[in-house]
């Protein structure tokens, strides 16, 4: 069974985010693993109760992030995904922030995920952590070495919170890289959490790609159908939270209100 025919469906997807609570070995972890776990699982429960078509699950709350994670934020994030996926049937995917492509693909691999997400994929990019470089390369063939060709990639170009270091690659040129190196699917963004994907960019970008492409931010209630009349799929998560405050837990108020904007 392919756990990610909903990219291809012809329908419009909805994936929303559990985002976990700092983890061990970082700055605002709290010392409580416990609600954590806790937190991710009620997370997903309510995203798949109502009628989300996919999760990903990240370690959101490590900031200020790194380009990889280490030891400790890795053997968390797997432990809670793990424990997320015995509880939802819905496909989940890993995002490791800010761009570790092992840990993601190894945790997916792990615990039978469908898709991971990786942030700096084909671009050159400068964040407060500094230059992250491209990753297609060395992904798609760890991606193979580990069996895991049944992982999809949702690959972000311009990806939010970050700079082009060559201002002059377009989306366009972004697009028709990621497509080339392998990505299953492209996810375009606004230039920062909850600030919604222009419209002109999504145009842009299913102009040269035959793949699906996903609007990854500020996606609402309020603008989902004309987001979706253009994009394949919205990946959803601050608009979700209780108070729109990003540690807080998902709202099943917020999510039912979505879903229903889109489908009726």
């Amino acid at each position: 069974m392919d756990k990610t025919s909903f990219l291809n469906s012809g329908k419009p997807f909805l994936i929303g985010m559990v985002h976990c609570l700092p983890l061990p070995g970082t700055m605002g972890f709290r010392g409580d693993m416990k609600k954590i776990i806790e937190q991710a699982i009620h997370d997903a429960k309510t995203l798949e109760k109502a009628g989300m078509d996919a999760i990903i699950v990240e370690n959101m709350g490590d900031t200020p992030f790194g380009i990889k994670l280490d030891t400790a934020q890795v053997s968390a994030l797997a432990a809670v995904s793990a424990l997320v996926a015995e509880q939802v049937n819905i496909p989940i995917g890993i995002d490791a922030a800010m761009n570790d492509y092992e840990a993601a693909i190894s945790i997916a691999k792990a615990i039978g995920g469908a898709f991971v997400r990786i942030p700096v994929f084909v671009d050159t990019v400068e964040f407060y952590g500094g230059i992250i470089k491209p990753v297609a390369r060395e992904a798609m063939l760890y991606r193979k070495n580990l069996g895991a060709e049944n992982v999809k990639i949702l690959a972000d170009i311009h990806v939010k919170h970050t700079h082009m270091v060559l201002p002059h690659v377009s989306v366009e040129d972004s697009a028709k890289a990621a497509t080339d190196c392998g990505a299953d699917a492209i996810i375009v963004t606004g230039t920062h959490i909850g600030a919604e994907t222009p419209i002109e960019i999504i145009k842009r970008v299913k102009a040269v790609t035959r793949l699906p492409v996903i609007a990854g931010s500020g996606v609402k209630t309020s603008n989902v159908r004309e987001q979706l009349a253009i994009a394949d799929g919205a990946i959803v998560g601050s608009s979700l939270k209780e108070g729109g405050k990003i540690d807080n837990p998902v709202s099943y108020e917020l999510c039912s209100e979505l879903v229903t904007a889109l489908r009726g």
